[in-house]
């Protein structure tokens, strides 16, 4: 079987037959890559964002410089609630200005337009497609989950515990569920919209998710998973779900309709490639850690991954989390060659 890379990754998330399974790293472009950092020099996270043409550079490096089989967006799950007229700004993780902890909070926000509030998002999409169609590489987006997207607007920064969001879970429920659904609105947007510009696949992260209970989860991360998953199913793009610390929630994420489900290095490959079924493909998940290893020992890792899938309907070789900012590139190069070299 002969596949380009924009086949051998669709017909994994889809569960048809492969002649090797696709890969590509969270976080694969950043702050381990010196041509990242250069990328970057001088401006603000943000800024790079908004500057198309350097957008596409540092989606594009990973591809050039370690071998990815295919490229995602540069940019940040954070981005499109600037669409709801939230004051935001990255330090370097997103800090909120006004965080919204009431419904009169969620009130305010703006009716979400993210094509207008974030035009240079779907234009990094469009150049990125054209650039990458003639070499039949794939194109991913992204976006963030609302639990997440909530996580942070109602703490108003990153934190270990999110004791804020849960304060509001437990004594305004109708609150947070009057937030979750103005960023459901949100995200299908977000997401439809990158799809149009070129986005063959698109990615949900739910990174917070992780801090709830299986109980909790369901009734606050899945349904917004799963209206997400429904309403873009006619949009031509595998969705991709990937849960951060949610080994624990895995069997309800099963439920989600995601096309593939994305595993921290916490989750037993071969026993999730047994649950899942013909349910959904899977996606990791090695120990980002693990790269700074040698390089015959993350061959030998990949490998075992390999087998482990093995049974799944589909997979799509990748980390358990982002490359981390120290991360060796030699080891990411390691990574993607162990992929490449199943198939010899």
């Amino acid at each position: 079987m002969s596949l380009t890379r924009t086949e051998r990754l669709l017909r994994a998330c889809r569960g048809e037959p492969v002649d090797r399974p696709p890969v590509w790293l969270m976080r694969q472009a950043g702050r381990y890559l010196p041509s990242y950092r250069a990328a970057r020099a001088g401006l603000s996270f943000l800024d790079t964002c908004r500057d198309v043409e350097r957008a596409v550079e540092i989606s594009l490096q990973p591809l050039r410089e370690v071998g990815t089989e295919a490229v995602i967006l540069f940019s940040d799950i954070f981005v499109p609630v600037l669409g709801l007229g939230v004051e935001l700004d990255f330090q370097p993780g997103p800090l909120i200005a006004r965080p919204i902890r009431t419904r009169a909070d969620v009130e305010k926000l703006a009716e979400p337009d993210v094509e207008r509030a974030v035009p240079y998002v779907f234009e990094t999409l469009r150049r990125l497609r054209r650039v990458l169609e003639p070499e039949a590489v794939p194109l991913l987006g992204f976006a963030g989950a609302p639990f997440t997207l909530a996580a942070y607007l109602v703490e108003g920064r990153g934190t270990r515990h999110f004791a804020e969001l849960k304060r509001l879970l437990y004594v305004d429920p109708d609150a947070l569920r009057a937030l979750l659904a103005r960023l459901t609105e949100l995200t299908v947007r977000y997401l439809e919209a990158q799809i149009r510009a070129g986005a063959q696949v698109v990615q949900l992260f739910d990174t917070w998710a992780g801090i709830l209970g299986e109980p909790e989860y369901r009734a606050w991360a899945l349904p917004a998973q799963r209206e997400i998953a429904e309403r873009l199913a006619g949009a031509g793009a595998p969705l991709i779900l990937y849960v951060n610390d949610g080994a624990h929630l895995f069997g309800a994420t099963l439920e989600s309709g995601a096309d593939v489900l994305s595993l921290d290095w916490r989750v037993d490959l071969a026993e999730a490639a047994r649950r899942a079924g013909r349910r959904a493909s899977l996606q990791g998940n090695l120990d980002p850690c693990a790269l700074a290893a040698p390089r015959e020992r993350i061959a030998a890792w990949v490998g075992e991954l390999a087998r482990a899938a093995a049974p799944a309907r589909g997979h799509v070789l990748n980390l358990g989390h982002g490359c981390l900012p120290d991360t060796p590139v030699e080891g990411v190069r390691a990574f993607t060659d162990a992929a490449r070299n199943l198939s010899r």
